[in-house]
């Protein structure tokens, strides 16, 4: 019965947001409701469980959230991200053009939501295409798969970031593993994919070609962008790797520690950003927090959904039907890495999201992870992997690199689908080769 309850819940979940066209959140909370109500969970308990499964959910994740938000900002108001791409073309040169585009968006990725990092990065892709008579898909895919595997494997991201905090896994250890699967990953689906995609003539609207470009002498230093964009990265990385040398009762653990905190890491790196990117460059204090107040409204609705997200996962806790699934999964052969994917992938297909794929896959498999039989942070790449699979025409994603590049829907099928699938796959390879390593 609890089966029954959690799949007519999951196909609810879908009818309201693909057929209904309903909001993503009211339709979490409206599942929520009604899976615990199936359930047998006396009302009050249902309504205590929701707001549980929000506070929970969103409590640390908002703080990383809204910091990565102005951290992202500062890097593309600043002209940050127009210095790397430049940079690297001249460094590359016209000939590894597609290798210093890719770069740059895995570079800016990591900071920046995806939203955000595509439409400030395919308007220079375009210029570039034209002063370099480049194929313009040549140039963009590789850059599009390094946005795409970022959002889909890196904290601060926000499936993987709750992903992480739902599975109690180490935010340093993921960014670690994810980095380690992104980059084959990004390889496999940027490059190499590109010599066997069908040529496909991509010409951007011209309205999309009318963006702002910093002139020269505005453009902050290579060096300044790249430690600003990269700084919290080196922050959580380092402070992981650092930690794993030395015992805890060495009096720099605890100073290394919090300095490698997630929040602090982004806090000290906004905090930086505002100097380095910002003050130091003549721009106003005034201008700067009104930038960043501008940079928390577009993560409102993001907040949201993972909130609406939390609450079923925490209604399935509650409800017994987490553990009646998770011991059925025990029972079945397959890999919990390779059924994490497949729940995802499947959820994916269904209703276009990766992030409300990601996380209601969590809700379903986080049996699995509390019972130890699986590394908590590859869960959350293999999740990731399985989130980002096949993306069609439910999906905002596709339309948006639709339209940028003013594709029919066969060759956005042929071109997009194919590449985010690839990166699904690969990522799934990368995770199950780690898991024999560690």
């Amino acid at each position: 019965m609890p089966l029954a309850i959690i799949s007519l819940g999951i196909l609810l979940l879908f009818f309201l947001i693909i057929v209904f066209r309903l909001n993503a959140f009211i339709a979490f909370i409206v599942v929520s409701l009604s899976v615990g109500i199936a359930q047998g969970m006396e009302l009050n308990s249902v309504v205590t469980s929701i707001e549980e499964g929000v506070g929970n959910t969103i409590g640390f994740l908002i703080i990383i959230l809204a910091l990565g938000a102005m951290l992202g900002k500062q890097v593309a108001n600043s002209g940050a991200a127009q210095k790397i791409t430049e940079k690297l073309i001249e460094i590359c040169g016209v000939k590894n053009t597609q290798w210093a585009v890719m770069i740059t968006g895995f570079i800016v990725g990591i900071t920046m939501f995806y939203s955000v990092g595509f439409v400030i990065l395919v308007p220079l892709v375009f210029n570039i295409a034209i002063i370099t008579r480049l194929p313009l898909l040549y140039i963009g895919l590789p850059m599009l798969a390094a946005l795409s595997v970022t959002h889909g494997y890196l904290p601060p991201h926000p499936a993987p970031s709750a992903l992480t905090i739902m599975f109690e896994a180490d935010m340093g250890k993921t960014l670690l593993y994810g980095l380690a699967v992104a980059i084959p990953a990004i390889l496999i689906s940027g490059p190499v994919l590109t010599h066997f995609i069908k040529k496909v003539d991509a010409k951007p609207l011209k309205e999309f070609l009318a963006t702002k470009q910093f002139k020269k002498e505005e453009l902050p230093s290579l060096s300044n962008s790249l430690l600003t964009a990269l700084f919290p990265v080196l922050l959580i990385g380092g402070s992981t790797i650092i930690l794993e040398f030395i015992s805890e009762q060495n009096n720099l653990y605890s100073f290394i520690k919090f300095i490698g905190n997630p929040v602090i890491a982004l806090l000290i790196a906004v905090l930086v950003s505002i100097y380095s990117l910002g003050l130091s460059r003549g721009e106003k204090m005034k201008d700067i927090m009104q930038s960043f107040a501008k940079s928390i409204s577009g993560i409102t609705m993001i907040l949201l959904i993972i909130a609406g997200a939390g609450a079923l996962k925490q209604i399935l806790i509650d409800s017994g039907v987490s553990n009646y699934i998770g011991g059925l999964l025990s029972e079945s052969t397959l890999s919990p890495l390779l059924l994490g994917w497949l729940i995802a992938t499947i959820l994916r297909v269904s209703i276009g999201s990766a992030t409300v794929a990601g996380l209601t896959t969590a809700g379903i498999v986080l049996p699995l992870v509390q019972s130890g039989g699986v590394h908590p942070e590859l869960m959350v790449l293999a999740i990731g992997s399985g989130s980002l699979m096949l993306s069609h025409v439910n999906d905002g994603g596709f339309w948006l690199f639709k339209e940028y590049f003013n594709l029919s829907i066969k060759d956005t099928l042929a071109t997009w689908t194919v590449m985010e699938t690839s990166i699904g796959i690969s990522g799934l390879l990368g995770v199950l080769i780690l898991n024999y390593i560690i």
